[in-house]
């Protein structure tokens, strides 16, 4: 398995790295399934509207890639909290892997599965409680009794159709939050793109639209103006 560690804009002493490999090792229990780790280390210098420490992981293997990406004013705080958010991953896949077993066994229900879990509400994970509680899910995690498949594994994935409305990013927002919902698809109004504006930590906002001519923009960034109050149906 192969280690990269990065710096962007910071110097990383060793002691950083020889704590990033010994918490890699973990890692090596999955085997020939990983088969590179990239850690990138960078400090933000407040031009893009974040100071402090940003670390990425990023896991290659035979499987699907596995990311994370956290923020602190430490860098080895943003590193745990990123490997925390690979940990939690890893054991929703495995998760998904008991309640789906093939074989002529019969399934495991899914409250069975996850009975022990603790209740982590989708999109939400904000890291473990404990080192107790990240080291019980790094045991689940990396525990070879239902090992990781580099074959699709019989996952439903639902598919629902909308009919698209055109309104602007601000009118978006409103019915988001009228609705309930972490994100919210839609047509924008200004530039016709398909677009979903979704939730960020706070009282922040972010929009994600797919460009008609293929190209893409750095991001910008502006205040919120009410919109309409009136839900699309």
């Amino acid at each position: 398995m192969e280690l990269n560690i990065q710096g962007r804009n910071v110097t990383l002493p060793d002691r950083f790295k020889e704590y990033v490999e010994e918490k890699s090792e973990r890692f090596q229990q999955l085997g020939d399934k990983v088969q590179s780790i990239e850690v990138k280390v960078t400090k933000d210098n407040g031009a893009s509207g974040h100071q402090g420490m940003r670390v990425e992981i990023t896991v290659v293997g035979r499987g699907p890639v596995l990311r994370a990406e956290a923020r602190n004013d430490d860098k080895f705080a943003a590193f745990d909290e990123a490997y925390a958010k690979l940990v939690e991953q890893l054991r929703r896949a495995r998760d998904r892997r008991k309640v789906h077993r093939g074989g002529h066994q019969k399934p495991i229900a899914v409250h069975e599965a996850t009975s022990s879990l603790p209740v982590v509400p989708s999109g939400s994970f904000v890291g473990f409680a404990s080192e107790q509680e990240l080291s019980a899910a790094e045991d689940e995690a990396f525990s070879p009794d239902y090992p990781l498949s580099d074959t699709p594994t019989p996952v439903e994935i639902r598919r629902k159709r909308f009919p698209a409305h055109q309104i602007t990013v601000d009118e978006a927002v409103d019915q988001m939050e009228l609705v309930g919902h972490d994100f919210f698809l839609f047509v924008d109004k200004e530039t016709q793109e398909p677009s979903a504006v979704y939730r960020r930590k706070g009282w922040e906002y972010g929009v994600i639209s797919l460009s008609n001519d293929g190209r893409s923009e750095e991001e910008r960034t502006r205040a919120y103006q009410p919109g309409s109050q009136q839900v699309t149906s």
